[in-house]
């Protein structure tokens, strides 16, 4: 993946970073710590994505932007069915459930918010076993508030980030990742 890919601004510059963390729970304390940075508006979080792989290789992700498919069908199934059933009755309410259902589903497969799937599938890829993943799009980054939680998380490896060489070196100095980032 190219930093372009990675970084399509319309106004501001996305910056797109991902750090890897020995387990989930240090990943959502990270997680919980970015939101208090959105909070303080020292940055602005556009998306987060928590990757986990377990012993065996399987991979969970959780987005907070894309939509998943169990509440979209069901959102789907409610609103046709609703509509199904003022139009055809009992039978336009079974069909229009049936049809709300799979739009549903089918509408959380394409829309894709916030980091895109093909950097997920990346981060997927990139992430150890027994260990989790937190990748983050962010725009109006304050950089020292970011260095300032990121000392907090020593131990943890920057898998990515968009960021100029030199910022990239100061995350990973107080990440205490002397490897530094995979690509």
């Amino acid at each position: 993946m190219s930093d372009d890919d990675a970084s399509s601004a319309d106004d501001k510059d996305q910056i797109l970073v991902g750090i890897s963390f020995e387990d989930a729970f240090r990943a959502r304390e990270f997680m919980s710590a970015a939101g208090r940075l959105a909070s303080k508006e020292q940055l602005v979080l556009l998306d987060a994505v928590l990757i986990v792989k377990d012993e065996d290789g399987r991979t969970t992700v959780a987005e907070t932007k894309d939509p998943q498919a169990g509440p979209s069908a069901l959102s789907g199934a409610m609103w046709a069915g609703l509509f199904g059933l003022v139009l055809g009755g009992p039978v336009g309410w079974v069909a229009g459930v049936a049809v709300g259902a799979g739009a549903g589903v089918a509408a959380a497969k394409v829309i894709d918010l916030g980091i895109s799937d093909e950097w997920v599938a990346w981060f997927r890829d990139a992430v150890k076993p027994l260990s989790a993943t937190v990748a983050l799009l962010v725009v109006d980054l304050d950089e020292d508030a970011l260095l300032e939680e990121a000392r907090r998380f020593t131990g943890s490896h920057l898998v990515y980030a968009n960021l100029d060489q030199g910022m990239i070196d100061r995350l990973a100095e107080a990440l205490g990742d002397t490897s530094g980032p995979d690509v």
